[in-house]
């Protein structure tokens, strides 16, 4: 069996308990307009393109059968439309300017990366997370990884969206010690609007994990303008404290990704969004802790 994976990060430190390693699958059921990692939404690999580190070679554009590269002075035009992905241009380039977002890996090759660091994980209470993209897009690779983790006797996280169907978190749920669940808007029309999906089964899905006694860590993008109002605020913290929530994570938006949807030749609709102030937080975070939540500012 194969997963599509778009990165595997060693000594995360803020993805669960401990120093992690952090498994990243690809493909997500929602399009966050903020998504600090546009590379996880399509389920597919994709090419990434550096411009800066492109010479200008065009060796890229020699070896593309489709038509899909062309020179642009010392840069190159993707045609993403005709791009079938098959990677002959990144071998080609010799600063690795183009490279591929995403790769096929079999769980042995998966597990194999995440046994490296097994001392780091038994000395500082850690294991290993697994995240996406939503990691539940690919149940079937998702629950074979985590009972190799927990046969090994490792500390399982799952970081979700929340959008999947409840059949499937029921299939890991006794193999997960840590649901990292995320929630992004409490209404639904401000939840479309932002994320292209319903909130319904999201919301659903945390009720049913709270009465499974699940152990969850509720995480909450802060998105200026968005969900930052009082007003939702306190129907998150009325929602929450009526469940099973062990601590809330506040992330503070950051506009760090802009870059990557250029590299992926996306526009970026947020881009004028500033970033929300300390003061901010520490209002939103004292605001849930009057509902009796525990609250951290930061993952």
């Amino acid at each position: 069996m194969n997963a599509t994976i778009f990165n595997i990060q060693k000594f995360s430190v803020n993805d669960g308990p401990g120093i992690r390693t952090t498994v990243f699958f690809k493909g997500c059921p929602l399009a966050c307009a903020w998504c600090h990692n546009p590379e996880s939404i399509h389920p597919q690999p994709e090419l990434v393109y550096f411009n800066k580190k492109c010479i200008g070679c065009h060796l890229c554009v020699k070896v593309c059968k489709q038509n899909a590269l062309s020179a642009d002075g010392h840069k190159i035009n993707i045609d993403r439309g005709k791009c079938v992905r098959c990677g002959a241009c990144t071998e080609a380039c010799p600063t690795e300017a183009l490279q591929m977002a995403g790769k096929q890996m079999t769980l042995a090759e998966i597990m194999t990366e995440i046994d490296k660091d097994v001392v780091f994980y038994q000395q500082s209470g850690g294991g290993v997370t697994f995240s996406g993209g939503e990691p539940m897009v690919q149940i079937d690779a998702l629950e074979a990884l985590l009972k190799l983790s927990k046969a090994r006797g490792l500390h399982t996280a799952v970081d979700t969206s929340g959008h999947a169907r409840w059949q499937d978190f029921e299939r890991i749920i006794d193999y997960t010690d840590l649901f990292l669940f995320d929630i992004k808007h409490l209404e639904e029309d401000m939840h479309r609007r932002y994320t292209g999906v319903s909130n319904k089964i999201i919301i659903e899905n945390l009720r049913q994990l709270s009465a499974r006694k699940a152990a969850i860590g509720l995480r909450l993008p802060v998105i200026p303008g968005v969900n930052d109002s009082d007003t939702h605020v306190d129907e998150l913290g009325k929602l929450l404290s009526s469940l099973n929530i062990q601590k809330i994570f506040l992330l503070p938006y950051h506009g760090i990704a802009r870059g990557k949807y250029e590299r992926l030749g996306q526009a970026y609709s947020l881009d004028s969004l500033a970033e929300p102030s300390q003061m901010e937080m520490e209002r939103i975070k004292n605001r849930l802790e009057n509902f009796g939540l525990t609250v951290r500012i930061g993952g």
